[in-house]
């Protein structure tokens, strides 16, 4: 067995053996946070230990009360060391809350795996998936929703995702959950003083008082709910389809968007079959392009039958369609019949080869274009590139209005956010319907329940509930 993989499948079972000790802040322990095709590696340590193994690792000898950056080497293994920066961070005031240092240094994989062998055998353990963050939570330095935020960022695909992601980590979504926590409690407080004296003339809270004060914290749920950024509506990247007529100069637009061959380009008509797929960045996001076999109002053949029925099930599907029409050709009845196949979200009609027309007969047949099919085409040519930059922009545009992102004052809810506060909605809805029917025993159970999901989004819960967020993340973060 190689020694990478070797190592590899060490690494595996330390962390099968170690992971149920996951939250146990007395251990010391180790990983790689840099991504694995990157040669400025990042060797991350935190916990009781952390200062002694860099002593034993790191040379120049560490002073003994400075934090900070030291420049030195690091010994991988017997006779061999190499060149290093450490920082060092004590605790609390570390990203852990405890000691926690990062050694970097610019290696290859095979140098990176003895230094981490070498630090296993000093006592240290591999880090869980998740576990510096974990420990972040546990000691008090960010909040559950701030954890979860971690991840996002790290694992954020496009801006949209990355920018929830940063509210998330923001905090704004713990202050308005404390908020309501707040008010809840002194409501729940006032009802239950109340049941302690229902045996004496004495009133506490009137009904509708109590009323009045939980359907107000109800509102302030469901306002919540309503102008939240739902987190899982930004994760997948949008589809976006090009469409058109066989020859419509669809796969070169395809191919000079993404930049690459993806397509194959023929004046031969009907040879894109499949739907090809390219990622394409933009200013604020990333979307997924697809070109797909051209649209014929009466398919031939059974082969052309398929190819049309994948491409109109992939535009129908697709977040925008980019429509394509020649405007080089003579006449667009089939043009204009085809049209009415697909009824994308969003449309964005485009011309094609407009390189091949002078510029006076350009805008003549865009004239007529735009009257035909009742709509403003903008006009493009794959061989010069005109036109592309305006059309990536309208893409950019149009999907960042698709996804409806609320202002930057709004919180960012998760599936797991979500479900807790629409919960805490129905409680808060039963305890009102129980205060009225006089069951005020009820209603007090029903507003404690409204509490805990409350405090379940951003405070300690159930250790398996824990596990199952931190397990999403990558080792070494």
């Amino acid at each position: 067995m190689e020694q990478s993989t070797l190592i590899a499948v060490t690494h595996k079972l330390i962390h099968a053996f170690t992971h149920p000790q996951m939250y146990n802040l007395n251990d010391t322990i180790v990983a790689v946070s840099s991504p694995t095709s990157d040669k400025a590696v990042i060797v991350r340590i935190t916990g009781p230990d952390t200062i002694e193994v860099c002593r034993r690792t790191f040379s120049p000898p560490i002073s003994e009360d400075k934090a900070g950056l030291f420049r030195g080497t690091v010994a991988v293994d017997a006779g061999l060391n190499t060149d290093a920066k450490l920082y060092l961070f004590w605790a609390p005031r570390s990203y852990t809350g405890e000691d926690l240092a990062e050694i970097h240094i610019y290696t290859s994989d095979a140098v990176t795996e003895t230094l981490m062998t070498q630090l296993l055998r000093k006592g240290i353990r591999m880090a869980g998936p998740g576990e510096f963050t974990a420990r972040a939570y546990l000691n008090g330095k960010i909040d559950l929703t701030q954890a979860e935020a971690v991840n996002e960022i790290v694992t954020s695909s496009n801006m949209l995702q990355l920018t929830a992601a940063e509210k998330l980590l923001s905090g704004q979504l713990a202050k308005t959950t404390d908020q309501i926590r707040s008010q809840l409690l002194d409501c729940l407080g006032l009802i239950e003083a109340g049941l302690d004296f229902s045996g004496e003339d004495i009133e506490i809270i009137t009904v509708d008082e109590a009323v009045k004060k939980i359907t107000d914290i109800k509102q302030k749920l469901q306002q919540l709910l309503a102008g939240s950024i739902r987190y899982e509506s930004v994760i997948d990247l949008p589809a976006v389809g090009i469409a058109g007529a066989p020859n419509a100069g669809k796969s070169s637009l395809l191919n000079r968007l993404l930049d690459q061959p993806r397509s194959i380009v023929s004046d031969q008509s009907k040879t894109t079959r499949d739907v090809l797929t390219g990622r394409l960045s933009l200013t604020h996001c990333q979307c997924v392009l697809f070109d797909c076999a051209g649209l014929i109002q009466n398919p031939e053949n059974i082969l052309d039958e398929l190819a049309q029925r994948a491409a109109i099930e992939a535009l129908q599907n697709s977040s925008l369609v980019i429509f394509c029409v020649d405007i080089s050709k003579d006449h667009w009845a089939e043009d204009l019949s085809i049209r009415q196949l697909v009824e994308p979200k969003i449309l964005i009609p485009v011309v094609t080869k407009s390189d091949l027309l002078s510029e006076q007969l350009l805008a003549n047949r865009l004239n007529e274009l735009n009257e035909l099919f009742a709509g403003r085409f903008l006009s493009t040519s794959a061989k010069t590139g005109a036109g592309l930059e305006p059309l990536r922009d309208i893409i950019d545009a149009k999907l960042i209005e698709k996804f409806e992102i609320p202002p930057t004052s709004a919180v960012v809810l998760t599936a797991r956010h979500r479900q807790a506060v629409t919960e805490a909605v129905e409680n808060t809805e039963q305890a009102i319907n129980e205060l009225k029917a006089s069951n005020d025993e009820v209603a007090a159970m029903m507003l404690r329940a409204a509490y805990q999901h409350i405090s379940n989004i951003d405070q300690h819960i159930d250790e398996k509930i824990l596990d199952s967020i931190f397990s999403r993340f990558c080792i070494g973060k």
